[in-house]
């Protein structure tokens, strides 16, 4: 009896030492599951250029667990985003905005990856001059756009009048984009919008944004009708005059050298032909489609307006995630 209580007493030690022992490790991978704590850190500089107030924003993500974090930060103001842009390898950004007169409060707001959890920045106080001349600013919403491979998506760029009152006639804005990965492309509806005097609203356009998903597959290049009969009628009679050469050369020693000078011509015609892009695209065809590389990018929205005599250019940043 007193054995069996002992025992009883051992397995129940054994037990509990196993379940201590499993708490930290099922802790861990609870946290793991839930994505790394991460901080955001925004140091803003100012500076007043042509009547305008331009903000230069410093970003630095960094996560606790000592890893560099990716992915993309959204720039808000009070709430509203502005600008949104891609983190480096080390977890930094630089975002160069321009603001609309008055009181600013800006926040970098990470958004996150597989990895790591968002995080938000201190809010930085600004406040912007007032300009007499006729302007405008361009924002995007949302700031941050994730796609997969052969997706599309789309954005609002909001185009807002400044001292609209002081014009004398319509300001017409045309709207494009830069910085895009390749085998990627974006259009805007409308891609000119007109500000009228006394205007006070902003005027929208959809941006699409899409991509490729890509195919590994080759296309069957047309197969030309005398393809195969051209080559023998090259070939062939080149071959024997080669073999000519060759026999001669055993006697002269100017057809040996000939020979050896023909046969250098000949490699390096088969060499540079078969090497070509033109060779492969008759021989191998083109890619169907090249994907869009996976990544994530800060492509530009610009802005810009002309009376004829001066150019205005404002633009943006929207950070894209192909996946």
């Amino acid at each position: 009896m007193r054995s069996l209580k002992g025992r009883s007493m051992r397995l129940e030690l054994v037990a509990a030492l196993g379940t201590a022992l499993a708490l930290p490790a099922l802790a861990f991978s609870a946290a793991n599951r839930a994505g790394v704590a991460t901080e955001t850190a925004l140091n803003t500089q100012i500076q007043d250029r042509a009547g305008r107030t331009q903000a230069t924003l410093t970003i630095a993500v960094t996560g606790q667990d000592g890893l560099p974090v990716t992915g993309a930060v959204s720039i808000d103001d009070a709430g509203k985003p502005l600008a949104g842009v891609a983190l480096d390898a080390e977890g930094h950004a630089t975002a160069v905005i321009s603001l609309l007169p008055g009181e600013h409060n800006l926040t970098a707001r990470y958004v996150g990856d597989a990895a790591h959890l968002v995080s938000a920045s201190q809010t930085e106080p600004v406040r912007a001059q007032t300009s007499t001349n006729p302007d405008f600013n361009v924002s995007v919403a949302p700031a941050t756009l994730s796609l997969a491979q052969g997706q599309s998506g789309s954005v609002i760029a909001t185009v807002m009048p400044i001292n609209a009152a002081s014009l004398t006639a319509p300001m017409f804005v045309t709207l494009s984009c830069a910085g895009l990965p390749d085998q990627s492309a974006c259009t805007f509806n409308p891609e000119n919008i007109e500000i009228l005097p006394n205007a006070t609203a902003g005027i929208t356009s959809t941006m699409v944004l899409a991509t490729s998903a890509g195919s590994a597959a080759h296309a069957m290049p047309p197969a030309g009708p005398n393809s195969t009969r051209v080559d023998w009628a090259i070939l062939l009679p080149g071959s024997l005059a080669f073999m000519g050469l060759a026999f001669g050369a055993r006697r002269r020693t100017w057809l040996r050298r000939l020979s050896l000078f023909v046969l250098m011509a000949f490699v390096s015609m088969l060499g540079t032909t078969a090497c070509s892009p033109l060779y492969n695209y008759h021989n191998h065809g083109p890619f169907h489609n090249l994907p869009t590389p996976a990544g994530t990018y800060t492509v530009s929205i610009n802005a810009q307006s002309s009376n004829g005599i001066t150019a205005i250019t404002h633009n943006t940043t929207i950070a894209l995630t192909v996946q």
